[in-house]
């Protein structure tokens, strides 16, 4: 099992490189729902620091293109390809295509979140060039290991983070500030709701919502047959992050329970839906 993260900054990889695997990171203007997107130039400068110090490197390309981004997206498909890169993460199958008909070698990451649920679907994408899967984080844990024992693609889980709970191309925080006349230039801003609080981000592809709590499954992933454990920095302050790591890099079986207690004291954590199954129910009309 490798353990990869989402950081926030350069600083941040170079401080935790001898705790972790690879890295994750979102080119900007083509990706969105990552603690930072970072320039070509900075994208270039981690390649090298990855390949030097024999780091994994995915690139996250996972917004929906526009026609407006189809230029943009070919000519940096065509630049990554010729870099040492793991892979490429897609939301868009328009990448997908450009693969195919540029001739690419880049492995591709099946990334679409709330649909990579089932191994029938991986399956399909691993045929058209998805050697990798990440898996939606609504799923359970009985549901992981189905997966993993069926799927070809190698299985990405996110162990650690606020999760997403929705993305809208609308811009709720600048519609909502516009229609009341409100100045504010927050980064983050919050919804309150049954008592919890929700982060929200208003950015230029649209809003983002995450979940309350932050997801802790360092008691899970000992015994968990994965090939990649993600850690997202995504509003978690440095210094916590970085003990983190090393305790997802280091956690096993005799340890698992108190690294997770110190987690739990340090977050407001919670299990996401490792334990608890989706439920459809028809409702019949009166």
């Amino acid at each position: 099992m490798k353990l990869l993260i989402m950081p926030n900054s350069i600083k941040q990889v170079n401080e935790l490189l001898e705790n972790i695997d690879g890295i994750i990171v979102g080119l900007d203007k083509l990706c969105i729902n990552m603690p930072y997107n970072f320039s070509l130039d900075e994208i270039n400068e981690l390649i090298t620091i990855c390949n030097e110090n024999d780091k994994e490197i995915f690139i996250s390309l996972n917004k929906n293109m526009f026609n407006k981004d189809l230029d943009y997206l070919k000519e940096i498909l065509l630049t990554l390809d010729s870099k040492n890169i793991t892979g490429i993460f897609y939301y868009d199958i328009a990448i997908v295509n450009m693969k195919e008909e540029l001739n690419l070698k880049v492995d591709l990451v099946w990334n679409q979140e709330h649909l990579t649920t089932n191994y029938l679907t991986s399956n399909f994408w691993n045929e058209h060039g998805a050697a990798y899967t990440a898996l939606s984080s609504e799923i359970t844990l009985d549901e992981v290991k189905e997966i993993k024992k069926n799927a070809k693609a190698k299985l990405m889980f996110t162990a650690f983070g606020y999760l997403p709970m929705f993305v809208s191309r609308r811009h709720l925080v600048k519609n909502y500030l516009d229609t009341f006349n409100l100045k504010d230039n927050s980064k983050i801003n919050y919804i309150t709701k049954e008592d919890k609080v929700y982060q929200i981000i208003d950015t230029v592809d649209g809003t983002i919502a995450y979940s309350d709590k932050v997801l802790n499954a360092i008691s899970e992933v000992s015994s968990l047959d994965i090939d990649y454990i993600i850690l997202n920095s995504f509003s978690i302050p440095n210094d916590i992050f970085k003990d983190v790591t090393h305790m997802f890099k280091n956690v096993n079986s005799a340890n698992k329970e108190e690294y997770k207690e110190k987690i739990d004291s340090m977050l407001d954590t919670y299990l996401g839906f490792l334990y608890k199954e989706t439920i459809y129910k028809v409702k019949k009309n009166d």
